[in-house]
């Protein structure tokens, strides 16, 4: 039996950055430079700021009810009927969020580099990976995350740096853009990038010190958020905002042009890919296993590896049906904007509602001191 507090402060960390860190990197500075032209990097920042409102009330009631996660404690906050309504509107987002993340996988692969494969079969593939995986333990879900996390980030920070000296520091002028009228849909369609963040409540009833989960969560969207930061200034800084505009990937056309010092190797573009690919992965991997934890906890099972499979086909038949890459980003954008209210508003919600009530769980020192 696995011990039920395994995950440490830096591990919870760990899974909280790989998680965020996923496939919306790629056109994230396009959604970001649509929304506020040069102000681009600005619209970022404000959209990480977001997503950590939403991280942080995640934190505040997972240490508010430290043995529970948010499909047991929202029944003690709202009662059984109305915390099963929550619940399944959870499920049925994360569902589709990996849905919609397996499909923007398959179509960046069969786009740049398996021109001639179906899409149906790379959209398969990763969504059997990431079934197969989702039927493990906590343990081994905290140990794949943590164990592929400097291959995510070392590499992808190279790239970023050694972009910046193509970048024109005249391209992020002025910084709070031309046009602020599109900045607010801006700093939601970017905060929705950070709704992987959600995995936390699964995480902190795992933790041996649940009440070190706000700095796990700060440093994970300090980290995550500056590589998103970092990304947007350079896609910026080097195309422009107008050149920005027109390139669907615009990270994936940044690698490119990026090379090592001496051309050791002219375009980065192929390793950047291996990179991204194993944070697909490990974003797809985080948002099903929440999905069929979440079952399996609201109908009271002990176990979720029944649902690792059975979830697939519904999973997969959700993920064909945008028309084609525009409608899909389309339907991206409309998904996570809502999403906001499920990953924001309802831990809001559940939180102000705990405090009314007075409700609480076990005490976390007492845990701590197990």
């Amino acid at each position: 039996m696995e011990n039920p507090r395994q995950i440490t402060t830096i591990q919870a960390a760990a899974i909280l950055i790989s998680t965020i860190i996923g496939v919306g990197v790629l056109p994230l500075p396009l959604f970001a430079v649509r929304a506020a032209d040069t102000g681009a990097p600005l619209v970022t920042l404000l959209g990480g700021a977001v997503g950590f409102v939403g991280l942080a009330l995640i934190v505040m009631l997972g240490k508010r009810f430290p043995t529970k996660d948010i499909i047991q404690y929202s029944e003690d906050i709202l009662g059984k009927w109305f915390a099963r309504l929550g619940s399944l509107l959870v499920i049925g987002f994360f569902a589709i969020l990996t849905s919609l993340a397996a499909r923007e996988f398959g179509e960046v692969v069969v786009t740049s580099v398996l021109k001639r494969t179906p899409l149906e079969v790379t959209v398969t593939v990763m969504l059997l990976l990431a079934a197969f995986s989702a039927r493990n333990g906590i343990g081994t879900f905290t140990y794949i995350h943590h164990f592929y996390l400097p291959a995510m980030v070392f590499p992808s920070l190279l790239i970023i740096v050694l972009s910046f000296k193509n970048a024109e520091a005249t391209n992020l002028l002025p910084l709070w853009g031309n046009d602020p009228s599109g900045m607010l849909p801006g700093v939601l369609t970017i905060a929705s990038l950070f709704q992987g963040s959600f995995i936390m409540t699964l995480v902190v009833p795992y933790m041996r010190r649940p009440s070190k989960a706000m700095k796990a969560s700060f440093w994970a969207i300090v980290i995550a958020g500056g590589m998103y930061l970092l990304t947007v200034v350079a896609a910026v800084g080097v195309f422009g905002p107008e050149e920005t505009k027109i390139l669907l990937w615009p990270t994936l056309e940044l690698a490119k042009t990026t090379s090592l010092p001496a051309n050791v190797l002219e375009r980065l573009d192929a390793a950047f890919l291996a990179v991204w690919v194993t944070a697909v992965f490990t974003t797809l991997y985080a948002t099903y296993y929440l999905t069929v934890h979440a079952m399996s906890k609201l109908l009271r099972l002990r176990d979720h590896k029944m649902f690792s499979l059975s979830l697939l086909p519904f999973v997969f038949i959700i993920a064909m049906q945008p028309r084609n890459v525009i409608n899909m980003y389309e339907v991206i954008t409309t998904v996570g904007r809502l999403g906001l209210l499920i990953t924001i508003g309802y831990p809001a919600l559940l939180l102000a509602v705990a405090v009314f009530r007075k409700k609480r769980g076990e005490p976390i020192e007492k845990i701590e001191q197990k």
